[in-house]
Formats: C-alpha cells, structure tokens, sequence
C-alpha cells in the first residue's frame, strides 16, 4: 500500500521537478543534459570521472594524428554547427574542442572528478542513491536522485588479457611499459622516448579500432618500428575522392544493409529479390586496392560485419597506406599469446616470437556497467545480458540478402540485451526513472544520440508514447532485435560489449531515429523526396532543431 501511495504520490507532481543523475560527459550525457534542460527539468547534474567535458574525447584521451570514422556534421548537434570542411574527417583535437565549446553552456551543472562507485535503488521509495568519490580528496558521499540516465559509454573500462597484463610481464621479465590504447595520449611523452624503438600492437579489431589505426600510423611516422598483430581486422573503406553526402547523409547505405523492418518497395526488392540482393552485394564492396598477398586482406567480411573503418581518400601517411609500403608491418591471422622468455619479445600462436621495447594493448573494452551497480540492482533493473532466446522463434528467410553467412559461433555462446530500443531496460519501461544514451552503436552519433535524448525527455515526461505497455511485451521486442542483430551480424555479440551495443544501428540509424520518431509521435522521413529521389535526399540535423518545440505542442494539444 505504501509503495502504491508513493507512487500516485510521484504521479501528481509535474514530473520536471524532480532530480536527474547523468553520468558521464561525453556526447551522450552533453546532448542528454541540453535536452533536458531545453525541457524544463531545473535539477539535472552531470557526474563524470574526466577533469574536462568529452568522454573519450576529453583533452587526456586525445593525440596528435587522432581522426575519427566520422565527418563533419555526423559528430555534432543541432544546436550548434561544427566548424570544418564539408567531408573532411573529423580530428580529435577538433571534436573535443568541441564538445568543450557545447558543453560549457551548462557546465555549472558537471561535477567533475567524480567517481561513481556504486548505485543502488529504494524498491519502496524509488529514490536512488548513488555513491561517488570525490578523487582529489579521495572522500565519498552518497547523493539521492528521482531518476538516472546511463551515459558511460562501451570505452571506459579496458579490457586487459591476464597473460598480457603487467603482472604477467613482470613475471616474465619483460621490462618495457603496457599500455592499453586507452592511456594512450596520457603515456605519449613515454612511448616516444627514443629507448622504445620496436612497439607490438596487439589487435586491432575490437572497439575504437580506429584510434588503434591511427596509433599506429602516428608511431611509424615518428619513426618506430611498428608492429600490428591481429586474428581479423576491421573492414574498410576508401575512396579515390570523399564519398559524396547524397550517398554518405542519406538512405542509401541504410537501405543497402537491410532493417529489421522492410517498410519500402525498394527495401523489400534489394532483400528479398535476387536481382535485388544481388545488386545489394555488388555495392557493399571494400574499395581500397590491397595486395594479393597482403594481410589486410584477412579482415571480417564488410557486408556482416559493424566492424569498420572508413580510410577517406587514400592518403601516403595514414595506416592502410604504410601497411602497403611497408612501413607498418602487420602480422595476421595470429594472436599475442604472451610474452617471451628472452624478455624482449612477445610470442605468437604460430610460435613465432616479435621483438618489443613496448606493447600496446588494443584488446578493447568491457561493458562500464558491469561493477557500479549493487548486487540485485542491476537484476532488478533487468539491465543485464542474458542467453539469447531459441534461433528458431524468429524467421527472416524472405531476407534473400541474408543467405549464405559467414560461419557462426553456437547459440550457446552468444548474449543478448533486454534494452529496448537501447534505451530503458524492458523489465523497467513502465517506471520511466531510468534511461540509457550512448548504447546504440551508430555511424550518425550526433543525429541518433540527439533523438534518443529527445525520446529519454518524452519519457521521463510520462508523455503519450507509442511504446511497450507493459514489461512483457517490452521484453519480447527486445527479444526480437536480438535475434535480428544475430541474424545480420552474425558473432558481432562476441566481441562487443553491452554499454555501446545494446542496440545496433550502425548503417540502419535513418530507420532507427524514424521508429524513435514515430514513437513520440512526430513525423519521420524529414529529408523528403518523391518517389525516384527519398533514397538520396540528405538527412540534415536542421531537421530534428525544433523537437522539443513539436513535442511541447503535441503535449498541450492532449492536455486541452
């Protein structure tokens, strides 16, 4: 009865009056945090680990040559235009630069060099509590808040193999320093010290693979010897000229890789025709010239895979181009199985051994929710992974572009995510006090992470959504997604982790921000076009500038 109280209780007030935990600061927690307050929600507080806005491109973690997958405009908000050449890849130094520039608009509201060491929930009261530590006076309180919303992101936590790990080295002998990727640009002035001439990479197909590739590229050119050993590497992408934005802004690659849902005519001919699949195939093509016997050609197949890397126009300095001319070796398929006896070297697989005064980790990175729950809070929540339902309860044998995958690990070895949409957990929809950003995994992370937190707003609001009525029914969409995600990206759940893949729409974010759309019940499809001309209209973030203007309308037309 009580709790039934409290709740009627929560219900009555305007639901803006109450406070709302962000935590981190990257471009998730920076968009989430503008939204909120564009909405009227007056006690909104950003909680990060950083001593500075960005996240990942906090001014620690970025480094000279760092460039991103991204170009202009697909980095940034509607709120504010990103300076920079149209179609020129985006440079760390330039995002974080930016990210500080919109994020100082309400950086009264961040709390930085804060440690969140554990968050629990009142199953009574709903107030949660989370405990934080103060890391220049290593001091801890406990803060209480109405609702949370998860912005840490899938590159926090590394993840380190124990047989590569520094104890691992000492034992070994080995005296040179282990750096993961992630402490890359803290330990710069390390790694280039002139004693550290040969660097082992390892991986470099895992999350971030990007940085990795500019890691390597930004070695070589100050002159180390490097080498990159990795089982697979990312796909990739180039071209002899920046891809045009009819073909990079628009549908066209979203409806070239296939939804869940095929709600077109020309979607359902390109997956379900085999003229149409075959042209599908044609398209999707890795378009950088590799030699026949190089080992980049060991790289997952680009059609499958969310595991890519866009080179832009091919460039002699950069990684694919040192690799071809000999100036970054590469060694695959192989792994780093530990270091070797002679404490100079690193031993392969294969039995061979590579010489190393330094090793850099690029073995990615484990989920950032793992360890800041308490125990049964996160059960509670319904946040965690789980063994993914029997293969055979969902069907897409119309999908034609499906057919013939690449081999699979069993069903038993996979995961699955109950987050719907990526978004609330399925177990919680109906309590709206607790949201993620930042866990759809997307080539468009301003325009995506933008509607997502337009839709969090709209939620936390108890708005009128087109959305799950009740957790049972939230779970089986839910379900459904990951069955897809299994289908299309086969094995892609192995090596990702939950906290930036909870949903995956990396092509596929047209379709995913117009069910995002729908849901709040706003209009979808803004770039327009007729019948011969939607597929290449490009999608503009001018287009979503005035959602909270549209939902505040719809919301007072059903109040009256």
């Amino acid at each position: 009865m009580r709790r039934a109280g409290v709740f009627a209780s929560t219900m009555s007030r305007d639901p803006r009056s109450g406070s709302i935990a962000i935590i981190g600061s990257g471009p998730a927690g920076l968009i989430t945090a503008h939204t909120l307050l564009q909405d009227g929600f007056s006690q909104v507080q950003i909680l990060t680990t950083d001593s500075t806005i960005g996240g990942v491109w906090s001014r620690a973690r970025v480094y000279p040559s760092l460039e991103l997958n991204n170009v202009q405009g697909e980095y940034s908000f509607s709120a504010m235009e990103m300076p920079g050449g149209q179609g020129a890849h985006i440079k760390g130094h330039d995002l974080c630069r930016y990210m500080e520039a919109f994020g100082n608009k309400f950086k009264h509201i961040i709390r930085f060099d804060t440690e969140v060491i554990s968050i629990r929930r009142d199953e009574i009261t709903s107030v949660w509590f989370i405990t934080v530590e103060d890391k220049a006076k290593s001091s801890r309180q406990v803060l209480e808040f109405s609702r949370i919303v998860l912005c840490t992101g899938g590159c926090h936590v590394p993840k380190i193999p124990q047989t590569l790990s520094t104890d691992a080295a000492k034992k070994a002998g080995f005296p040179g320093p282990v750096i993961h990727s992630k402490h890359f640009a803290s330990h710069l002035h390390t790694v280039l010290e002139p004693k550290y001439k040969s660097i082992v990479i390892v991986g470099g197909g895992e999350v971030c693979a990007r940085a990795i590739l500019s890691i390597a590229a930004y070695l070589a050119n100050a002159g180390k010897k490097v080498t990159v050993v990795f089982k697979t590497a990312d796909a990739f992408l180039a071209s002899p000229m920046p891809l045009p934005d009819f073909i990079r802004k628009s549908r066209v690659l979203s409806i070239l890789a296939g939804h869940i849902v095929l709600r077109t005519p020309l979607e359902r001919f390109l997956h379900t025709t085999r003229i149409g699949s075959a042209i599908n195939r044609f398209f999707l093509l890795a378009a950088l010239s590799v030699g026949k016997n190089s080992p980049l050609r060991n790289i997952h197949p680009l059609f499958w895979t969310i595991s890519v890397n866009d080179d832009g126009v091919p460039r002699p300095n950069r990684f694919h181009a040192l690799v071809n001319a000999g100036k970054i070796e590469v060694i695959a398929p192989a792994r780093v199985q530990g270091f070797g006896l002679d404490g100079a070297s690193v031993c392969l697989s294969d039995g061979r051994a590579v010489k190393a005064d330094l090793v850099l980790l690029a073995t990615g990175y484990m989920s950032s929710w793992t360890n800041i729950f308490e125990e049964g809070t996160a059960e509670r929540l319904g946040i965690n992974r789980h063994p993914p339902s029997a293969p055979s309860s969902f069907n897409w044998e119309n999908y034609l572009s499906l057919a013939n995958p690449p081999p699979s690990r069993p069903e038993s070895d996979q995961w699955a995510s109950s987050m719907y949409n990526g978004i609330v957990p399925a177990k919680n929809i109906t309590r709206r006090d607790f949201a993620v950003n930042g866990a759809v995994f997307t080539t468009n992370v301003g325009y995506t992470w933008e509607v997502v937190a337009h839709w969090i707003s709209s939620y936390f609001l108890e708005d009128k959504m087109d959305i799950p009525k009740t957790p049972k029914e939230a779970h089986e969409h839910t379900e459904r997604n990951s069955g897809w995600i299994r289908k299309r990206h086969p094995d892609t759940l192995l090596s990702v982790n939950e906290s930036y893949s909870a949903f995956i729409a990396l092509w596929t974010w047209p379709q995913y921000t117009d069910q995002l759309l729908e849901e709040m019940g706003l209009r979808s499809m803004r770039s327009g076009g007729n019948w011969l001309t939607w597929p290449f209209k490009v999608i503009n973030l001018k287009e979503i500038a005035t959602l909270a203007e549209e939902r505040r309308e719809k919301r007072d037309r059903s109040r009256k």
